[in-house]
């Protein structure tokens, strides 16, 4: 398992990964993005922005990095940072396949992504991945498993899946969606050979979405690594976006909105690698400060308020635009 190199990794941001969705494509839907990259949203200029931000982590403990087929050319930016890096050996790196990245580097676009979880994408996106990352690609997942997604069900899929696994490559799925919890259960009982597929999930938990925890947890006695994604809700935990509970849990503690509500995750026994999405450095500083705010009961309960039903949750999400 690649994730047994964070295990001996003793700084406080082990337990904190980077992940590039909102610095490989002009368009995204965290709010404040606006703010948050040039107005000349080039190639050019989100490769820099990119590999700023790798520096950053790398040099403040982070040693996960994670990217996916649809986040623009975050793939190809993650490449050239680690070729133009080739003593920083320690790292784990994990893409996600899936969906297929379409708006032509376009804000406007219609479409950003199109799903598709069928063999042939797999067998497609795998190639795409591997041409430009190689070896380093540690962990590879399943882009946004939901309880109807086929890829629950494809024989033929697991077996590709399988042969990969037994290569060497971690195989993991990430979950989106109000029946996340469903969709973990379901993914934890696939299994190939009478030995179960998936090492890893990613799914969304933060202040106001915590209705995968108990799936979480199982997923985490089975064995897997969880990776949590979205820890402050697409923006809305962050900044002047963040509910009057947060900004005021975050001025006891001295530090940013975006540090609770990271910390409110870190917090979770289950939980193995926090994302943070960071598009700044200064962004960045500021989430890794999540490692050492130490939430005391009052605090913990006044954020607990916060939480809103899944269904709440992902129609808001869904009605986010995207900058």
């Amino acid at each position: 398992m690649p994730f047994a190199r964070l295990a001996s990794t003793t700084t406080p941001t082990c337990h904190i990964g980077l992940g590039l969705a909102a610095v490989g494509r002009p368009g995204y839907i965290n709010l404040g993005r606006e703010e948050d990259l040039p107005a000349e949203r080039t190639v050019d200029a989100l490769r820099a922005r990119s590999h700023e931000l790798l520096d950053a982590a790398y040099a403040q403990g982070v040693r996960y990095f994670d990217v996916a087929r649809s986040y623009g050319r975050a793939e190809e930016f993650l490449a050239d940072w680690l070729t133009a890096r080739p003593d920083v050996d320690d790292v784990v790196i994990g893409s996600k396949w899936g969906y297929t990245y379409t708006a032509d580097w376009r804000t406007d676009a219609e479409k950003h992504e199109v799903k598709d979880h069928s063999v042939q994408t797999y067998e497609r996106q795998r190639a795409e991945s591997e041409a430009l990352l190689g070896d380093r690609l540690d962990l590879y997942q399943i882009h946004s498993v939901t309880p109807d997604s086929p890829a629950l069900t494809d024989k033929e899929l697991h077996a590709r899946l399988a042969e990969a696994a037994a290569q060497g490559t971690t195989v993991g799925f990430s979950t989106s969606g109000p029946a996340q919890a469903e969709a973990i259960r379901a993914a934890l009982a696939v299994t190939v050979d009478g030995e179960p597929l998936f090492r890893t999930v990613q799914s969304t938990y933060n202040a106001l979405e915590t209705s995968a925890a108990p799936a979480l947890a199982e997923a985490h006695e089975a064995g897997l690594t969880v990776i949590v994604k979205e820890g402050m809700a697409n923006g809305r935990l962050a900044g002047p976006h963040a509910p009057d509970a947060v900004r005021a849990v975050a001025e006891q503690a001295g530090l940013g909105a975006d540090a609770v509500a990271l910390a409110l995750v870190l917090r979770q026994p289950w939980a193995g690698v926090v994302l943070s999405g960071a598009a700044t450095a200064v962004q960045l500083a500021s989430n890794l400060h999540a490692a050492v705010v130490d939430l005391d009961d009052d605090q913990l309960a006044r954020l607990a308020a916060l939480t809103e039903e899944p269904a709440v949750y992902w129609e808001r999400r869904g009605r986010l635009p995207w900058h």
